[in-house]
């Protein structure tokens, strides 16, 4: 049986190798307009995530009608979206999301790991906005917006997916984790 003790030595090079990295994250914001948005993107994309996993594989290539975006599409669209936002705030659009992104993959797992990524990377991109910032004018499809703006738009924008995603979901035959007893919020 091993002791607390033996593995101590792992855990001391596992601190040390992790406290580089940790210094150079920029901390959450705890209050002011990037701790407020912060919390809803949480919200919703956690839900976002639940919701993907929920939907069974064989259901991502389903779309409601010829010519809208099926299951998979809506998710890798998701994705796609948090750079494209994003781009105001210093993030870099990955090299494989060209315009074809949406009809890449229709893997499950593939999808989660890019949604999980993108809303990673969005994350700490709006983390490292200075509050001094919010007032700062950028372009967002051709229109000039504050960056207070433009996370109140991704955010919208994200929750407009989110609510199309429950109905794709529901005219499948799944339930919103969170609808089932006992699913939480």
């Amino acid at each position: 049986m091993r002791t607390i003790r033996s593995f101590l030595p792992a855990l001391a090079l596992v601190g040390a190798l992790a406290s580089p990295l940790m210094a150079q994250a920029p901390a959450a914001p705890t209050s002011g307009f990037r701790a407020e948005f912060l919390g809803n993107f949480h919200y919703v994309n956690g839900k976002i995530l639940r919701l993907a996993e929920a939907i069974p594989q064989e259901k991502y290539t389903w779309r409601p009608a010829p010519g809208v975006r099926s299951i998979a599409e809506v998710f890798l669209h998701l994705a796609q979206a948090q750079y494209i936002f994003g781009a105001n705030l210093g993030l870099q659009m990955p090299a494989a999301m060209d315009t074809s992104w949406e009809h890449s993959t229709t893997d499950k797992a593939k999808i989660i790991a890019a949604l999980k990524s993108a809303f990673a990377a969005f994350d700490g991109a709006v983390a490292a906005l200075p509050d001094a910032d919010a007032e700062r004018q950028s372009k967002l499809f051709g229109q000039q917006v504050t960056m207070r703006s433009l996370l109140l738009v991704e955010t919208d924008h994200n929750a407009e997916h989110f609510g199309q995603m429950i109905a794709y979901a529901r005219m499948n035959g799944v339930v919103p984790p969170w609808s089932m007893p006992g699913g939480g919020m």
